[in-house]
């Protein structure tokens, strides 16, 4: 017996998530967990007995797959920003801070900012990287610069 991917996703998405989520703690496993369980199902062959058996079959493939994710290397090998920040040397205090405002930075600027200014990367290379037009690399590193510009007169301004 198979059902279709479709009807299954209505049917027991919040059943998945929710045990997903209570081994992993986190929304975003949860939802990884979730797409892959469903992906999982998609790339299958597997013939199901009866429509209990592939609910139970998905909230075991969560159950695995979320124990795997919290179990992971990298779920053991991360560090707080702090502990990061700590193993990293500045040559002077207004570096460590420009780099912390720099980590505040949305996602989207603080990447080009962060391999433009310390990975040497170019503009070009960047690009490649990160699958987007040149222009688009340079805009960003203009925003990320402007914003980093305001962030960084505030704290000047206020330690006046």
């Amino acid at each position: 017996m198979r059902v279709t991917l479709q009807d299954l996703v209505e049917k027991y998405k919040q059943n998945i998530y929710a045990v997903s989520f209570s081994i992993t703690k986190n929304r975003e496993d949860a939802e990884d967990v979730v797409q892959d369980t469903f992906y999982q199902y998609y790339a299958s062959k597997k013939e199901f007995d009866s429509e209990e058996h592939i609910k139970a079959w998905l909230l075991r493939v969560a159950i695995n797959k979320s124990k795997n994710m919290v179990t992971s290397f990298w779920k053991k090998k991360k560090v707080s920003m702090d502990d990061y920040l700590e193993t990293l040397s500045f040559d002077t205090p207004e570096s460590k801070d420009l780099f912390e405002t720099v980590l505040l930075l949305p996602d989207k600027y603080k990447v080009v900012i962060h391999l433009f200014y310390y990975e040497d990367y170019s503009v070009k290379e960047i690009a490649n990287l990160l699958g987007i037009s040149e222009s688009n690399v340079k805009v960003r590193l203009n925003r990320g610069r402007s914003i980093l510009k305001e962030r960084l007169k505030e704290d000047w301004e206020d330690d006046k």
